[in-house]
């Protein structure tokens, strides 16, 4: 998919789509939601910094090495995405892929840490490159890395 379209897309339709993949994620275990024309997709449930709720968000990830790494690019947006801020408060989370759920604990790259994987991650899909470019500040990228449950 074109990057501009789907930044056209994420700021008309995205919160009624985003809310409709979740849905559809978890009812049917990822068969539906799992894969995108752009890759792979899980959901990710972070404790949210002010309301202590669970927030649930489908998100596209790129696999490396066990870990699952995503992007905070909000779609270019100036401001962060609130599961980024919930993170950077809690950075133990969940995350569905496919069917399983599993504890993970989050790792955000920034500065040098982010430059070693940024090529990567815009290889694997470039509209995060793009996004980039939307905004001033330094999209993030986040490493979830799973924990067992007894740590």
């Amino acid at each position: 998919m074109n990057p501009r379209t789907a930044v056209r897309i994420d700021r008309t339709v995205g919160p009624l789509v985003y809310r409709l993949h979740r849905w559809m994620y978890r009812l049917t275990g990822g068969f539906f939601g799992q894969s995108s024309p752009v890759g792979p997709m899980l959901l990710l449930t972070t404790t949210g910094r002010k309301s202590g709720q669970a927030r649930t968000v489908p998100l596209l990830y790129m696999e490396d090495s066990g870990r699952f790494v995503v992007v905070g690019s909000n779609g270019g947006r100036p401001q962060p995405p609130a599961w980024l801020l919930n993170l950077r408060a809690v950075p133990e989370a969940e995350v569905q892929v496919g069917g399983e759920r599993r504890r993970v604990r989050a790792e955000i790259l920034e500065g040098a840490a982010r430059g070693a994987l940024w090529e990567r991650l815009t290889q694997f899909y470039a509209g995060w490159a793009h996004y980039q470019t939307l905004t001033e500040r330094a999209i993030p990228a986040v490493v979830l890395t799973p924990v067992d449950d007894g740590s």
